[in-house]
């Protein structure tokens, strides 16, 4: 457990993490559904949360985001421990995080433009049309140019995921101080097909080249989007973290839930599971 915690913390003594999680334990009812999840992000990283499903991969980026609240355990931001008691969307911890969801999550009855600047339009004083102005440049950051009066029913899936990844983006520019920013895919590409995955993928590394992002974690099932848009990756399994290395090494990793997740096999530690939490 200790070799795996040391390949997931990864840390440096003279760089401070931009986010980490020590002991993370979270249960819902009688179900464990975290235990004691170590994870740390430095600025720069793309980090892959990968297992079957019903294993908490979704429940560690709510909690990072504070849609939930751990049980037990630390979240530190920029070396600063995060209260319980705060809003961590809302305190001042030096960090921006944008949540990108499966199903984009977009509101059916509100045009794309009004999803994207949502958050402004509730909740800053700029006028309509300096968030308009906003939305669009944001739209254009994720390749969509012209859609601003549409409607999520409009649009296909690959658009609802890049509309999605344009709210993510969205931040005030009266407030915004020199914070980072950290964005948390939630199957980014889940049921898509090749090409529109593919498109997604090169967005979201495109995003982190241009500086849009400092670093993410994407939960993700698709061996393409493991390869192709992470740098570090962690297995976890029954609310455990059962390996954790870099993705460039997974095809020789002589690790037992590694082996059975990439070749799909059914002999082996992974039993089938029937819930995603």
């Amino acid at each position: 457990m200790e070799q795996v915690r040391s390949l997931i913390n990864n840390s440096s003594n003279v760089v401070t993490p931009l986010l980490e999680l020590r002991e993370i334990h979270k249960s819902f009812g009688d179900k464990t559904v975290l235990n004691g999840v170590d994870l740390t992000v430095h600025t720069g990283e793309a980090i892959a949360i990968i297992g079957p499903s019903g294993t908490g991969k979704s429940t560690i980026l709510r909690v990072i985001c504070g849609l939930l609240t751990a049980d037990s355990g630390e979240v530190y931001i920029n070396g600063n421990l995060v209260s319980p008691e705060d809003d961590i969307q809302e305190a001042n911890y030096g960090l921006n995080i944008g949540m990108v969801f499966q199903n984009a999550a977009l509101f059916d009855s509100l045009t794309v433009a009004e999803n994207v600047g949502f958050s402004l339009f509730e909740h800053s004083r700029l006028s309509r049309r300096e968030i308009y102005r906003l939305v669009e440049h944001k739209l254009a950051l994720v390749g969509l140019d012209n859609i601003s009066d549409l409607y999520p029913s409009q649009l296909s899936g690959g658009m609802r995921k890049r509309v999605s990844f344009a709210r993510a983006i969205m931040d005030d520019p009266t407030t915004k101080t020199q914070a980072k920013k950290i964005l948390l895919y939630d199957e980014p590409t889940a049921g898509l097909d090749p090409v529109a995955s593919t498109i997604i993928e090169d967005l979201m590394r495109s995003l982190r080249e241009q500086r849009v992002c400092d670093s993410y974690i994407v939960v993700t099932h698709q061996d393409s989007t493991i390869r192709r848009t992470a740098d570090r990756l962690m297995v976890l399994y029954r609310g455990s973290v059962r390996y954790a290395g870099n993705v460039s090494t997974i095809d020789s990793a002589d690790n037992p839930y590694v082996r059975q997740f990439f070749s799909g096999s059914t002999e082996g530690p992974i039993q089938l599971l029937t819930k995603e939490v």
